[in-house]
Formats: structure tokens, C-alpha cells, sequence
């Protein structure tokens, strides 16, 4: 794992959660911390630091110290309509930095008190930390604890992931959560990067840990490029994969790959997906275990599903 000389910033949020405008299973979003410590070179949200007049997106960590509060205010208001909350969508709310604030040990125990149904998304190992609270959590409504992986290549992670930890100990991690607690759990398999991650070996080798560590699904998904990620990581893949880096840049068009080259490696995932028997609905953990607790409780929350 690469060092970094990290700056930190505490700063306050107007409001906890944000109200997600495109069409997803979940209606809001929640992120603790601004910048993250992973440095994925193919991190979206670069972008976002311009707007707390920092572009050092992965040494300057921002902290909303209010976030607590502003959840629970959030939460507790009438108008709130118990909608699922996608935790960390920017930036991972387990990077290493959250073992110094330990904020979201507080942010699960809010969600434990108003029983309101959360997905968690990182590439880190410390949800082991608050097992107790997403058992406790999961016993009463829907939480998802998904795990991030590109690679069981370590040096293809380590270059591309530099600050994060090895894909093994992430899907140990998962693995325990699946046998410890009734929480849903995934293996997000993204994003894949042309010919860096896409071989049949590391999709065969992501599924098959998939398979062992009995997640509920697996979610891949290409990677697209657009903004100050796109130079970023251009430059990065010259320096690391010089040999793939003409490919690389001709998969794309426009930020986006090109379409055959998304079939054909659809064709394949598929081809794996069968072979395990793994599934790579995203959706239906989450409307079967949401029915389950809405009969469970036998309540008229709204239906979570109507995009």
C-alpha cells in the first residue's frame, strides 16, 4: 500500500442526505467524507473537489463533523418516507480515515433506531468493525454490504488501486458478513477496464470467489470515462500498462466504450455467470428482502421501486 501525506479538513453539511435525481433503486445518498484515500486511478469523482477549492482529491479528506446530527434530523421528520439510502456514492465511507472518526457506527445506529433500509458500497475491511450493528441492523430491515473488486491480480489491483487493501482480504470480509448477519451481500465487480481487468482468467477468478463467499449477487459494470478522469487515468495506464495503453484508448468513443466491445464481453460474463450460477440481478435481493420486511412489520411504507 502506497503512503500518502493526507490533509485533513473538518468541515459542516447543510443536510445528511442528498436526493438522487437520475433513475436507481434508491432515492438518496449519503457521504461522510469528501476525497478518499483509495486513489483509484479510475475514480468518477475527481471532479467533485472543485467545488471545496481543492483538486487534491485523494490527499485532501474533507469531514462533515455534523453528519450525525444532520442524519438524525433528516430521519426523524415527519416527511421522511423511510426510503433506501445509498451510503458512500462519492467517496468510500470505510476509508481508513473512518477508523480515526468512527462515524459510522453512529450513522448505523440511526438507521437502527428508525428502521430505515441503507446500501453500503467499499473496498475496505473495517464493516468487520461494526458487525454487530449490521447484524442488528439487518434483523430488522434491509441493508446491503457490497464489496468493491476489480482484480485477484495484485499487481494489476495494487497499480490501480495503490491505497487500498488486497481483493482477498476484501472478500474475506464479505464473506464473514454473509455468514455472521442476515444482511444481503455483493461483490461489485467494477468498474472493468479494458484489456487491464477484462480477461477471462480475472472474470472466471471474480466469480468464482463470488461463489465462494456465497454473495447474494455480483454487479459489473464497464468503466466510463469523462472529466478530469479521463487525463488522469490515461496517463496512469501509459505508465502502468504501457503495453495495453494504444487498446485502452481505442475501446473508448466519447467517454464510453464501444458497443461491441461491450457485447462480446457481456457474452462472456454471461458465459461465467452460468457456470457458477451466480446471479447478477442487483434489483432482487433488495425487492425480495424489502418485501419480506414490509410483510414482517406489516406497514404501508411506500414501495421503493416506482422508477
Amino acid at each position: 500500500m502506497k503512503q500518502t501525506h493526507k490533509k485533513i479538513k473538518e468541515i459542516t453539511c447543510k443536510s445528511a442526505c442528498n436526493k438522487i435525481k437520475r433513475s436507481m433503486p434508491y432515492k438518496w445518498d449519503l457521504n461522510i467524507y469528501r476525497g478518499c484515500e483509495h486513489s483509484c486511478i479510475y475514480c468518477y469523482a475527481l471532479y467533485s473537489h472543485k467545488y471545496l477549492e481543492s483538486n487534491e482529491f485523494f490527499s485532501d479528506i474533507h469531514v462533515k463533523t455534523n453528519i450525525v446530527e444532520e442524519f438524525e434530523k433528516q430521519l426523524s421528520r415527519p416527511s421522511w418516507k423511510g426510503e433506501l439510502i445509498n451510503i458512500g456514492g462519492v467517496t468510500d465511507s470505510y476509508q481508513s480515515i473512518e477508523e480515526e472518526y468512527e462515524l459510522m457506527p453512529k450513522i448505523l445506529q440511526i438507521l437502527i433506531k428508525y428502521k430505515n433500509p441503507a446500501i453500503i458500497s467499499t473496498k475496505s475491511d473495517l464493516p468487520l468493525r461494526d458487525i454487530d450493528l449490521i447484524n442488528e441492523l439487518s434483523e430488522i430491515t434491509y441493508i446491503n454490504i457490497a464489496s468493491s473488486i476489480t482484480s485477484f491480480d495484485e499487481d494489476i489491483r495494487s497499480a490501480i488501486e495503490p491505497n487500498a487493501i488486497s481483493s482477498q482480504k476484501r472478500i474475506a470480509m464479505i464473506k464473514k458478513i454473509r455468514k455472521e448477519t442476515n444482511a444481503s451481500t455483493g461483490l461489485h465487480f467494477m468498474p472493468i477496464i479494458p484489456h487491464v481487468t477484462d480477461s477471462y482468467e480475472n472474470i472466471d477468478s471474480i466469480f468464482k470467489n463470488a461463489k465462494i463467499a456465497n454473495v447474494h449477487y455480483v454487479l459489473p459494470s464497464v468503466l466510463n470515462l469523462f472529466g478530469k478522469t479521463r487525463p488522469y487515468f490515461y496517463k496512469s495506464i501509459k505508465k502502468d500498462f504501457p503495453d495495453s495503453y494504444d487498446s485502452v484508448k481505442s475501446s473508448y468513443i466519447n467517454g464510453r466504450v464501444h458497443k461491441q466491445y461491450s457485447r462480446d464481453l457481456y457474452k462472456i460474463i454471461n458465459t461465467i455467470e452460468s457456470k457458477y450460477s451466480v446471479s447478477t440481478s442487483y434489483i432482487r435481493p433488495i425487492k425480495e428482502k424489502m418485501k419480506f420486511y414490509n410483510k414482517q412489520e406489516n406497514s404501508n411504507q411506500s414501495t421503493l421501486f416506482d422508477y
